[in-house]
């Protein structure tokens, strides 16, 4: 991959890492944590425990979603720096263009990304 097409990418994840930052900040209503502020959204007495209960672990399943965008956003970007951007890291095989412009932040080359997935699969 050329220096012009890594920093289009590079370009890219900046601005998903900001995108996803942004929505971090503006669902927790600032600097708190998700846990303070599922506190705060949830508590309400109208609501059910089962309701309240359901709705903190949405919130929880929202910041583990988040936290694994931030994460593979940041090992990409690591990539960059390490100049192998672009190379499967199970396999050594370059990732196809168009599977980096549609997620920049893959790690993996499709065969490999679908033998994780079936592996993951059960039964």
């Amino acid at each position: 991959m050329d220096a012009t097409q890594t920093a289009v990418f590079r370009e890219q994840l900046l601005a998903q890492q900001r995108a996803v930052l942004a929505q971090l900040a503006a669902q927790r209503g600032g600097t708190i944590g998700r846990a303070e502020a599922a506190a705060e959204h949830f508590g309400r007495p109208e609501d059910s425990r089962a309701q309240v209960a359901t709705d903190r672990e949405l919130e929880f399943a929202l910041d583990a979603h988040e936290t694994e965008q931030l994460a593979a956003i940041d090992a990409a970007l690591s990539r960059i720096a390490a100049d192998t951007y672009g190379e499967c890291t199970d396999c050594g095989a370059d990732i196809a263009i168009g599977r980096l412009q549609v997620a920049p932040e893959a790690s993996r080359c499709l065969a490999c990304q679908d033998s994780v997935e079936h592996q993951r699969r059960p039964g």
